[in-house]
């Protein structure tokens, strides 16, 4: 693996992030919907990881 191959799976995994924050961040405001807030919230952290991880993994690889 590359440093830019690393940095974009750094990328799609931050894209993911955010998208399950929103999908929370709406989860928390609906009633049909609130009893899913935690797992969004749980699925986003992860993929939040997923992308600190490579963004670390970038900085020790060479293009």
């Amino acid at each position: 693996m590359t440093r830019t191959q690393a940095l974009t799976e750094a990328r799609e995994a931050a894209a993911k992030a955010k998208t399950l924050a929103a999908e929370a961040e709406r989860a928390v405001h609906s009633l049909d919907r609130h009893h899913k807030t935690e797992r969004y919230a749980a699925a986003g952290q992860a993929w939040a990881d997923v992308s600190r991880t490579y963004t670390a993994l970038a900085a020790e690889l060479e293009d």
